[in-house]
């Protein structure tokens, strides 16, 4: 599985932190949320932390398993 890459975290004055990914804005996390997010990012590995918190963290063959036989039409 490849690193996740290309995520930012910005931490804003009033508490909270937004998370984006190529630029775009991914999630925003307030008040505990916020500083259990800020918490993980020190401890770990930020791109990880990022990707596990926006549900971006799926790389591979999500689109190719959509397509298999199995798995049509379901959504």
């Amino acid at each position: 599985m490849p690193r996740p890459q290309s995520f930012a975290f910005t931490r804003r004055a009033d508490g909270t932190a937004l998370i984006t990914h190529h630029g775009r804005s991914a999630a925003v996390l307030r008040d505990a949320r916020a500083a259990r997010f800020l918490a993980e990012v020190e401890a770990g590995d930020a791109q990880w932390v990022m990707a596990r918190w926006t549900g971006s963290y799926k790389f591979g063959n999500e689109r190719q398993a959509r397509r298999h036989p199995r798995n049509r039409g379901r959504v």
